[in-house]
This record gives C-alpha cells, structure tokens and sequence, in this order.
C-alpha cells in the first residue's frame, strides 16, 4: 500500500524544515541584547521588560519578523528592492508591530500616556530590524542555493 499525501501536507513540511534551518543562525542572546537595545531605553517598557513573559514576547515577535523577512527574501533574490519586498509583505508586518504595540500597552497599566506613540515606533523599529535580518540571511542562502 503507498501512502497518500497532498501537497499541503508536503508544503507544510518543507516550511517547517527551511523555518528550523533558517532559526539556526539566530540565538536567544542575540534577541535578548537586541530587547535591551530597542526597548531598554525607554522609561516606560524597561521597567515592563523585568516581567519574563513581556520579554518573551518580544522574541516571538522578533522570530515572526525574522522568518516573514527569509520567506519573502526569495523575491529579493530575483531582483526586487528590498522597499518593494517590504511592500508585498505590508499586511503581515503591520500585524507583527500593531501585536507588540498593544501587548507592551495591555501590560503597560495605562501608564504609557503620551509616550504611546514613541512606543509604536519602537515597535516598528524592532520588527523592521528583525525583519531586515531574516531578508538579509534568506537571500544569502538563496544565493548559496541552501534554500
């Protein structure tokens, strides 16, 4: 008897296997220093980031954006500008930064205030950051054909 799969499941499979090689390159000090970097500074989220589930967030968010970047770098590899790509890619990465924004504002207590706003753009900051990585290392193995 052959066993039957579908192009789904094989997809699903092979997303997962360029996801786990493409993750290798990165490692939880790397996240945890580029937390301190962009959100360390600000008043309002350095006293939020001694909650390890905050922190936490944080890298998840960086893994979403990191892998949003090396699954769209194949277009990159073909000739588009890194603005275009980020483009095609707008919608996702708008959700990744709005879900960061309103966790850190969920957690904050109310006590952001005025400084909201600086916190959106910390958070876009960082995902573009992690974003631009994945890009960065997708196309360096699309070009060394490890994709």
């Amino acid at each position: 008897m052959n066993v039957i799969t579908t192009f789904v499941e094989k997809k699903r499979e092979r997303q997962i296997k360029y996801e786990k090689s493409v993750l290798r390159e990165i490692s939880i000090k790397t996240l945890k220093e580029k937390v301190q970097q962009f959100f360390g500074s600000s008043r309002f989220v350095s006293g939020l980031l001694m909650n390890q589930g905050i922190e936490e967030a944080c890298y998840d968010v960086a893994i979403e954006a990191y892998l949003l970047g090396a699954h769209f770098s194949r277009f990159g590899f073909y000739g588009e500008s890194v603005e275009e790509v980020r483009f095609r890619c707008r919608h996702e990465d708008r959700h990744l930064v709005d879900t960061l924004y309103h966790f850190l504002l969920y957690w904050g207590n109310g006590q952001e205030g005025v400084m909201s706003e600086s916190l959106y753009y910390l958070c876009e900051e960082y995902v573009l950051f992690w974003w631009k990585e994945g890009f960065h290392n997708g196309e360096r193995r699309h070009r060394l054909r490890l994709h």
